[in-house]
């Protein structure tokens, strides 16, 4: 009988969520947008709900992971930090193996 895996994998430290797969969609969006506003817009989230998301990450991993730029006649920005690429790229090597693991076990199971 073959099954289908089902996971989901997050990272915490101290118990505490720091990044999963709603909050990479999130850091991707907003390198995407530009926009911290326009990646909550996209993603369905309030901007309160984004930025308390971004607060928390960089409380809980002790590193700034978005940079933003204030508006005014031009609007604002926001850009992803180097400790924010190099979560992302960690995380997704996780996912990734995963997601081997997965296929490797459906395809032998």
């Amino acid at each position: 009988m073959k099954y289908e895996i089902k996971y989901k994998v997050w990272l915490e430290k101290d118990g505490d969520i720091v990044m999963g797969m709603g909050r990479d969609k999130l850091l991707r969006e907003i390198e995407k947008q530009g926009s911290i506003a326009a990646a909550a817009r996209e993603l369905g989230l309030s901007y309160k709900k984004a930025w308390q998301y971004i607060k928390t990450m960089e409380k809980r991993i002790g590193k700034k992971l978005v940079e933003t730029r204030k508006g005014g006649a031009t609007g604002g920005s926001s850009r992803l930090t180097d400790a924010a690429k190099h979560l992302l790229k960690e995380f997704e090597k996780i996912v990734q193996e995963m997601e081997k693991t997965k296929e490797s076990l459906e395809k032998n199971g």
